[in-house]
């Protein structure tokens, strides 16, 4: 596993920004965003899967940065936080109140819906 410095600059940042970031956040295992477009991964992918990933949502006037990096960084007014990715059914408990986005599709109905009554 290999961890990835990932920075973007967005053109039109309104268009494919919170996209973009769901992408990056299931790249790897894990993964830190100690800046509004920069972000590091833990990943078993390559340098070229990992932009494989992200090119359809980058406009051509979108900048994109993916370098394998070594864990020492010097970080000014900012902090780096590891994140572990959510896996629906894997670390998430049943009753929890944590939402694995994507979120996973809600289950089948054990019986089917009753139709409502008609009104006379």
């Amino acid at each position: 596993m290999r961890t990835y410095l990932i920075s973007y600059d967005l053109a039109k940042p309104n268009r494919n920004q919170h996209v973009l970031a769901q992408v990056i956040m299931g790249l790897g295992e894990k993964w830190a965003r100690p800046l509004s477009n920069t972000w590091y991964v833990s990943s078993v992918l390559e340098e070229f899967e990992l932009e494989a990933e992200m090119k359809d949502l980058l406009g051509e006037d979108d900048g994109l940065v993916i370098q394998a990096v070594k864990r020492e960084a010097v970080l000014t007014n900012t902090s780096l936080r590891w994140f572990r990715q959510r896996r629906a059914g894997l670390d998430i408990a049943p009753d929890s109140n944590i939402i694995a986005f994507p979120a996973p599709p809600a289950p089948e109905p054990m019986e089917p819906e009753l139709p409502f009554a008609k009104a006379c």
